[in-house]
């Protein structure tokens, strides 16, 4: 039997059929007692990270100004240093970004400040 190169086997692997690729994974995976599934415990790593993969930055996004607009208007211009103006457009025009990229506890005391002054605050 003649010995075959690794260009022999390429060049196979390069022209098989998948049907004729997933018989010789099986040929293989029965003549030597292996197997190409992955590692149980490599697939379970990504799930004990979902924890850590939650987002880092978020965006504030004001839905809604409830019934104390006036209030609403204050704490935007508190929280952004906008003027009196800018700060009442931002507030009609909900849905609308105050604050886009923020670290999460940030951005949660800024929802708190809002949800205090009466607003609908979503973060993203």
């Amino acid at each position: 039997m003649a010995k075959l190169t690794q260009e022999d086997i390429l060049a196979y692997l390069d022209e098989a059929t998948i049907l004729e690729l997933n018989d010789l994974v099986k040929a293989i995976e029965d003549k030597y007692g292996v197997t190409a599934a992955a590692p149980v415990a490599a697939a379970a790593a990504p799930a004990e990270d979902a924890a850590d993969a939650a987002p880092k930055n978020v965006t504030v996004v004001l839905t809604s100004f409830g019934d104390k607009k006036v209030a609403v208007i204050k704490a935007v211009r508190e929280i952004t240093g906008l003027g009196l103006v800018d700060a009442k457009k931002l507030v009609d025009a909900v849905p609308s970004e105050l604050k886009k990229d923020v670290p999460a506890d940030e951005a949660e005391k800024i929802k708190a400040t809002l949800t205090d002054a009466g607003a609908t605050v979503e973060l993203k």
